[in-house]
């Protein structure tokens, strides 16, 4: 799919009728990301690759997958995301690769693998956040709504879910009245400026980073869990915070007494 998406890229780029790309989902979420399902809690599937682990295979996979999803921001023409629905993990990284984002106000979005497991190897959250706010969403996992996520500034618009399709072609049509060679020196204007910020560099690092989530011992640990009792059983104890994957054992987070420090 990630493959596919940027061929579609590709094809709208050589299309002279095309000024604008809208990206949307089918279903009932935009995009959940990778079938990790299948790679975790499947006895003989490793992630990527066969072990012993190569850095550096898995780097290559992975990011060539992170180039697919970038094909979004590199796009000659503007590139805009419709998130009806939940865009999570590895569904992030292409909806934050978009140069604008309109969403539901019920949707959610976020980054869980960060928990264990994985890293976003796009590495938009910070160009799309700044710092602090990248810290929020990448040092907790946390799924926000569409409000929140308007709040932060993470995407342009929150809007009621009846009113998204609305919303999102209004953006596409207003555009869509400006010559194509404008809004590609605009958008080549805008998008070097996170070039020379470094960004080449900062997804080389994700996507090291991804790999190496995967294979620590919390990582094979979560892989073990996963095998043992179930993909979804794993998720949800890591989105719960109620497994600690280096000692391997679960736990029941108590609600403290507020006057308890």
């Amino acid at each position: 799919m990630p493959k596919e998406l940027s061929e579609c890229v590709e094809k709208a780029n050589n299309d002279s009728s095309v000024h604008v790309i809208v990206l949307s989902g089918a279903g009932k979420a935009f995009c959940s990301g990778y079938d990790l399902s299948y790679y975790a809690q499947n006895k003989n599937i490793q992630a990527v690759q066969d072990m012993p682990w190569d850095s550096m295979k898995d780097y290559t996979y992975m990011k060539q997958n992170t180039e697919y999803f970038m094909s979004l921001f590199r796009s000659f023409k503007p590139t805009i995301c419709k998130i009806h629905g939940d865009a999570l993990a590895g569904g992030s990284d292409i909806a934050l690769c978009c140069d604008i984002i309109l969403m539901a106000n019920e949707a959610h979005i976020g980054y869980m693998p960060v928990r264990v497991w994985g890293c976003p190897t796009t590495a938009m959250w910070i160009y799309r956040l700044g710092i602090e706010k990248a810290k929020r969403m990448l040092l907790t996992g946390d799924k926000i709504t569409g409000i929140e996520a308007e709040k932060l500034g993470l995407v342009l618009k929150s809007v009621p879910q009846e009113q998204l399709n609305n919303e999102v072609e209004k953006l596409a049509h207003r555009m869509s009245t400006i010559p194509i060679n404008q809004l590609i020196m605009q958008k080549l204007m805008i998008n070097q400026t996170l070039e020379n910020m470094g960004l080449r560099t900062t997804q080389m690092f994700a996507t090291l980073f991804d790999g190496i989530a995967r294979h620590s011992p919390e990582g094979i640990a979560f892989k073990n869990r996963s095998e043992s009792v179930g993909w979804k059983t794993a998720v949800k104890e890591r989105d719960a915070g109620t497994y600690d994957w280096t000692n391997n054992v679960s736990f029941d987070i108590k609600k403290e007494d507020n006057n308890q420090k």
